[in-house]
């Protein structure tokens, strides 16, 4: 199996198989289009559930507790305060925790000694905090800016060094998509937004710019003299390097999904929903999401951008119209792998020899 993987990926980077994976761009971002408005609609009609720190409120801790049932929580703060949608969440297998909005003492006292007869335990293991808004208003802008600081000083990044203002374009769309479609995934699960979810998300922003900037970086190694030779085109090229990246990015994405995978199975399983679950989703989702937008959407951006360039256009009529040309004078598939006058396409899943790959710049 191992052997069959290394071989594959092998065939990948040499030419001889290769996926049409730039070719087929208006479907990939047909795909990332629907994803992304399902995405905005939940946010939107559904919304993100989010935690105290963000909307304020007071929160009860019940710890060695012998029955964890939400039930008895919610019944409980339904004959207190009758008004209040509280939030419960099961915290290991001897914790409770309860939210719910701004009370004044009295209600906190009568609640927590409530809670505490409910539950069958001393009133000294209820503990009580209380939040205000402005701390949760504090903690939004700060993930706001923090997430917009990100992204400025990425993008100013990539444009210098790709020299590309292009590539940064493509990039920091894809990585924003990304963002966007995990935050519609974790809206639909209905999982708490905590500041653990934020420092999720913004990892995701690093992992995806890694992921990205690794695929760009062999696009412009196969691209930096493309206009100098007719033999295939900015797209053709591109796509050989995405096939070269794609056991790579394979390989990084499930060395890092598998960890995750495992703390998001003994937050969610075994220990109960808490700061565990709360990041190891959101990464999750994002590091798929994020690998799988370096393929399918941020290089095939960069050619849809890079193709309207004058130079780029030109080449690439210039390329399809000698291959053209060929054609017409008869010449076969493998006659045009090999003609001699460089004009040969890279046809994906044929093997090209090492005359289809791009030559380094000495």
């Amino acid at each position: 199996m191992a052997g069959s993987f290394a071989h594959w990926g092998n065939d990948l980077y040499t030419g001889r198989r290769s996926y049409p994976i730039i070719q087929r761009k208006s479907l990939w971002f047909s795909i990332v289009g629907l994803f992304s408005v399902a995405s905005i609609l939940v946010l939107v009609f559904q919304g993100l559930n989010l935690g105290i720190d963000f909307r304020g409120g007071s929160e009860f801790t019940v710890s060695g507790v012998a029955s964890t049932d939400e039930d008895i929580a919610l019944d409980t703060v339904a004959e207190v305060a009758p008004g209040e949608e509280p939030h419960v969440t099961q915290l290991g297998s001897d914790s409770v925790r309860v939210q719910v909005s701004q009370l004044d003492n009295d209600e906190t006292g009568r609640l927590q000694d409530a809670l505490a007869q409910a539950y069958g335990v001393d009133p000294s293991e209820v503990t009580s905090n209380f939040i205000g808004p402005t701390w949760g208003e504090s903690v939004s802008m700060r993930a706001l800016w923090g997430t917009v600081a990100f992204v400025i000083a990425a993008a100013i990044f990539m444009a210098l060094y790709f020299r590309a203002w292009r590539m940064s374009v493509a990039a920091i769309v894809a990585m924003l998509i990304d963002v966007l479609v995990s935050a519609g995934v974790y809206a639909v699960i209905g999982w708490e937004v905590t500041p653990s979810t934020i420092i999720g998300f913004l990892t995701i922003l690093g992992f995806s710019l890694y992921d990205k900037m690794v695929v760009f970086d062999k696009v412009r190694e196969n691209t930096v003299s493309v206009t100098e030779q007719s033999r295939s085109t900015y797209a053709e090229r591109a796509n050989l390097a995405v096939n070269q990246t794609l056991v790579r990015s394979i390989n990084t994405s499930v060395v890092a999904l598998l960890p995750v995978a495992g703390i998001l199975f003994v937050g969610g399983f075994l220990l109960g929903a808490g700061t565990l679950n709360d990041i190891s989703l959101s990464l999750f989702v994002g590091i798929a999401v994020g690998a799988t937008s370096s393929i399918f959407l941020a290089t095939p951006l960069d050619v849809a951008l890079r193709e309207r360039e004058p130079k780029i256009a030109a080449h690439t009529k210039k390329v399809m119209d000698l291959r053209a040309g060929l054609v017409a004078e008869g010449a076969d598939e493998g006659m045009l792998a090999a003609a001699a006058s460089g004009s040969a396409q890279l046809v994906p899943g044929h093997h090209q020899g090492h005359t289809a790959q791009p030559k380094r710049r000495r």
